[in-house]
């Protein structure tokens, strides 16, 4: 046990000395080592919502019969596209006996059907729904204690997965009262959809930009390792790449602030130093060498 804290507070040692590590051109392609200039930037704040895309209800059709009957033909199912003024059924009046078609006043898709063949069919409940699905709404479900932070024309980011599928839009609408059961309110953004990637149903998060702070020296965060307990950036210098400590300020999910430890014009390594720090920690243990 004494064996091994002594190697530990060597390596400790090691690692706290100055120790350079050399890379050609063709190692740092190789390693996908990425070298960026520091300097000022904005730091981004975001409000991290859960949503869920919905039909545009102002492009949505619900599908009544015009007289009370029978369905004596269906031509349509759940999934296919219509155009303004195509048969959806046909149905056979009570009153009259006549045959008389079901057409639908909007193009779009058939989202629901609540028809069969030989059912009786009434004025009192659609029988399809059809939705114009060129736009989608996406509907975001903002809690109590972030509604001060939420407004109308905030830029947001949506996204479905690791950005499988992904979009930027603007809040247009927020429900002036909150839900009794859920005490949640909802923040709307309407989206394009003409690829149709936006399928009604899905589950999306949100990054709602609730502001911003310019400072005078911004980093990747990926630039960042955790290096004896402190934070460090790797510097490129004359001598090689040097894990300098930092000390860091605000930061989102991609750029951090750093105070102190790097100036305007420092070459850093901005992606790809967890394989340097991999390099100097086999230095500390005298296993590694110099490039």
């Amino acid at each position: 046990m004494k064996t091994l804290l002594f190697i530990l507070i060597l390596a400790t040692a090691a690692i706290a000395e100055e120790h350079y590590i050399n890379l050609c051109a063709d190692e740092l392609s190789e390693l996908e080592i990425e070298v960026s200039t520091a300097g000022p930037g904005t730091i981004k704040n975001y409000l991290e919502l859960p949503g869920e895309v919905r039909p545009n209800d102002n492009k949505l059709a619900h599908i009544v019969p015009r007289y009370s009957g029978i369905v004596t033909d269906v031509l349509v199912n759940i999934g296919d596209n219509v155009s303004k003024g195509q048969t959806l059924a046909v149905l056979e009046s009570d009153a009259t006996l006549a045959p008389f078609n079901v057409k639908t006043l909007i193009s779009g898709t058939v989202i629901d059907k609540h028809v069969t063949l030989g059912e009786a069919a009434s004025r009192d409940r659609f029988i399809f729904v059809i939705a114009d699905l060129s736009t989608v709404w996406i509907d975001l479900t903002v809690y109590q204690q972030d509604l001060t932070s939420i407004h109308t024309n905030q830029s947001v980011h949506v996204f479905v997965g690791h950005n499988l599928v992904q979009d930027d839009g603007v809040i247009s609408y927020i429900t002036p009262v909150v839900d009794q059961h859920s005490r949640t309110a909802t923040a709307r953004l309407t989206l394009p959809n003409s690829n149709n990637s936006w399928r009604p149903g899905m589950f999306v998060t949100a990054k709602v930009l609730i502001g911003e702070s310019e400072v005078a020296i911004a980093a990747a965060l990926s630039s960042i390792h955790n290096i004896d307990g402190h934070p460090h950036i790797f510097i490129k210098t004359d001598k090689g790449f040097l894990a300098t400590e930092v000390t860091t300020g605000l930061q989102n999910d991609e750029m951090v602030e750093i105070i102190s430890g790097l100036s305007a014009g420092d070459q850093y390594v901005s992606n790809g130093g967890f394989t340097l720090k991999a390099e100097l920690q086999k230095e500390a243990f005298g296993d590694g060498h110099n490039h």
